[in-house]
């Protein structure tokens, strides 16, 4: 009889200490006013862009995990257009909380067409990324204006179909994509990027999310893939609620400078809180 007192009364004090951490939890989150929006926290949903992968957001995701906010650096198929945005809408339609879509390069023009239909992304950050309006395609735009090295530096690989897919000379990799990132660092980065096909990135967009929902942009002022001044105009036309240029930063500022990226991100989970 004894024994069994004790056992109750340890497991009404594991209970309550339980309740009470758990108490602590939700109301560092309520706090400090960055992770939490109602009863789901902010999840950011990181896309990485041509000739990267996920990994590209290393330096972003341990920031902002410990910030408080729950982070999927999603794996971007690169195929095509259409059914690389679907593949995203289909991640975020599994997300019960508010979502901060990321997109870096090639990824900008998939989060523009993986928003619309889901309510719970609150805004687009576009970190070197495109920003297609509807029936402008990611190449297109490259060459709006000058300035891009990138193309030179392309070697095709024949697929079925008369498709191609598309890869870095590794030996040309650092200049026009992360001239700022430390030669040792770019070697693995070319050595594990992921090819795109042409016809992904010649596919005309369906949508421009940016048109509906709040967007920052933030961009090098030394990108050689794609110019800063198609950035500039793609940034002026959302409307964009900031626009920060990266002094000296190539086209993979989340990798030479994460600090400013994540900062971005974060004003953006708060204006769009509640």
């Amino acid at each position: 009889m004894y024994s069994q007192i004790i056992f109750k009364r340890l497991r009404a004090a594991i209970v309550l200490f339980a309740s009470a951490v758990l108490a602590l939890s939700t109301c560092a989150h309520a706090a400090d006013g960055r992770a939490t929006n109602g009863p789901h926290p902010t999840t950011v949903v990181l896309v990485h862009g041509a000739f990267a992968d996920a990994s590209s957001w290393n330096r972003v995701i341990p920031k902002l995990l410990a910030a408080g906010y729950d982070v999927v650096a999603v794996a971007n198929p690169l195929r095509g257009l259409g059914s690389d945005s679907a593949y995203i809408g289909g991640l975020v339609s599994t997300i019960a909380g508010p979502v901060i879509l990321v997109g870096h390069s090639y990824g900008g023009a998939v989060i523009s067409n993986a928003a619309p239909g889901h309510d719970n992304v609150k805004a687009l950050v576009f970190v070197a990324g495109f920003a297609p309006d509807t029936g402008e395609s990611a190449f297109g735009l490259v060459g709006k204006f000058p300035g891009s090295t990138l193309g030179d530096a392309l070697v095709p690989v024949e697929l079925d179909a008369g498709v191609h897919d598309l890869y870095v000379k590794q030996a040309a990799f650092r200049g026009p994509f992360a001239a700022d990132v430390a030669p040792d660092k770019v070697k693995l980065m070319a050595a594990t990027q992921r090819p795109i096909t042409d016809v992904a990135g010649n596919e005309p967009s369906r949508y421009a999310a940016w048109k509906m929902l709040p967007s920052w942009f933030i961009y090098g002022s030394a990108d050689m893939s794609i110019p800063p001044a198609v950035h500039a105009f793609m940034a002026e036309r959302a409307h964009a609620r900031r626009i920060e240029v990266v002094p000296g930063a190539s086209h993979v500022v989340m990798v030479s400078h994460p600090n400013e990226v994540v900062k971005m991100i974060r004003e953006a989970a708060d204006a769009t809180r509640g």
